[in-house]
């Protein structure tokens, strides 16, 4: 199953997102099961939140994923959700 993980920045957080980026990117990198990701961007170009889509048996491989990033772990996030999601074109 395909599943979505949005994760939104709390407000003037960036320099935890830039802080905390190496160490996010290598934790999107050390397992199989992330098939997309990439940085939500704000009006000015700036980062402001994390999107992942994720090829898991279920939901619950997302939700321990999330717990252990490195994002999560520094506080970055305002809000999260874990989405199942349906590709129709791609």
């Amino acid at each position: 199953m395909l599943v979505a993980l949005i994760a939104k920045d709390k407000h003037g957080a960036l320099q935890i997102r830039k802080d905390n980026r190496p160490a996010h990117v290598e934790h999107l990198k050390s397992n199989e099961i992330v098939r997309q990701a990439g940085p939500l961007l704000d009006a000015d170009g700036e980062m402001c939140g994390s999107l992942v889509i994720f090829e898991v048996e279920d939901v619950a491989q997302v939700e321990a994923w999330a717990a252990i990033d490195p994002y999560a772990k520094a506080g970055l996030f305002e809000s999260v959700e874990i989405i199942p999601w349906n590709r129709v074109i791609g």
